[in-house]
C-alpha cells in the first residue's frame, strides 16, 4: 500500500501540470490518458512497473507521420513554384530534431515530461532528442483526440508563423524561384542592387532591391548580401502572384 502512495504522490503533481499546459495551450483533450503518454518518457515507466502506464514511442510514431502530412500540405498551398525537391528540402529542415526542439522548448514542453530519476539525473529533461520525441508525441496524441483540424489550428500558432517570418529561408531559394517565374513568360531580366549596409561590422545588415528590367519589384534586408536578395526575391514572388491572381489588373 505505501508503494501505491507514493505512485499516486509522484503522478498527482504533473496531472496537474498537465492541466496548466491544456491551459496554456488553449486546447482541452477529451481523452486526458493521451496527453498524458505523450509525454510520459520510456524511462518512467521502466520505473513503475507496478502501475499500467505506456510511453510516448507509438504516439511519436503516429506525429511524425501527421507532422509531415500537416506541414507538407501547408508548404504545397504557400509555394506553389517551388519544385518537389525544394518543398522536401525545406520540409526536411521543418521537421528535424533541433526545429523540433525549438518548438517544444516555445511551449515548455520539458517541463511537463514525466521521466525516471536517472534521466533525470542526468539532464534528460533537456535533451534534445527526447524533446523533439515529446513535440510529435504531442502531436500525435492531438491527433487522436480532436482530428487533424486541430492540429493544423495548433501548428498556425506555433509553426507556421516561423516558416512565414523566413525562419527556414537559409534552405529556400527564392531567386531561382522567381527567375523562374519571370522567365515563364518571357518579360525581361532580374538585377540585384545592394542599396544600403548598415550597423557595425560584428552585426551588418544589408539591404536588397530586385528589379525587373528597371522596374523595381521588391526590396529586403539581410545578415549578408545574399540572405538581403533572396528576401528581396521573397517578396517580388509574393507580389507578382498576387498581381496574376487578379485577372483585372493584368
Amino acid at each position: 500500500m505505501r508503494g501505491n502512495g507514493k505512485d499516486k504522490r509522484q503522478i498527482r503533481p504533473n496531472d496537474k501540470k498537465l492541466k496548466e499546459l491544456q491551459e496554456s495551450l488553449s486546447i482541452q483533450f477529451e481523452n486526458e490518458k493521451l496527453l498524458k503518454q505523450a509525454f510520459t518518457h520510456s524511462s518512467y515507466v521502466n520505473e513503475h512497473r507496478r502501475k499500467p502506464h505506456e510511453d510516448n514511442e507509438r504516439l511519436e510514431f503516429l506525429g511524425d507521420a501527421v507532422l509531415e502530412l500537416t506541414v507538407s500540405q501547408f508548404l504545397f498551398k504557400k509555394f506553389p513554384m517551388m519544385s518537389e525537391g525544394e518543398l522536401t528540402k525545406l520540409r526536411a529542415a521543418i521537421v528535424c530534431e533541433p526545429s523540433l526542439v525549438s518548438f517544444a522548448n516555445d511551449q515548455s514542453f520539458g517541463k511537463f515530461v514525466l521521466l525516471g530519476k536517472g534521466e533525470e539525473m542526468t539532464g534528460g529533461r533537456a535533451r534534445p532528442a527526447l524533446l523533439a520525441d515529446v513535440f510529435e508525441a504531442f502531436i500525435g496524441a492531438l491527433y487522436l483526440d480532436q482530428g487533424l483540424e486541430k492540429v493544423v489550428s495548433f501548428l498556425e500558432k506555433v509553426v507556421f508563423p516561423k516558416i512565414n517570418s523566413g525562419a527556414f529561408s537559409h534552405v529556400m531559394d527564392f531567386k531561382s524561384q522567381l527567375q523562374e517565374y519571370v522567365q515563364r513568360d518571357a518579360v525581361g531580366t532580374i538585377s540585384y542592387r545592394i542599396l544600403q549596409e548598415k550597423g557595425p561590422a560584428h552585426n551588418r545588415e544589408f539591404v536588397s532591391q530586385v528589379f525587373l528590367n528597371e522596374m523595381e519589384l521588391g526590396t529586403g534586408t539581410g545578415r549578408s548580401k545574399k540572405e538581403a536578395e533572396q528576401h528581396a526575391a521573397q517578396m517580388s514572388l509574393t507580389m507578382l502572384k498576387t498581381k496574376d491572381a487578379k485577372p483585372d489588373e493584368k
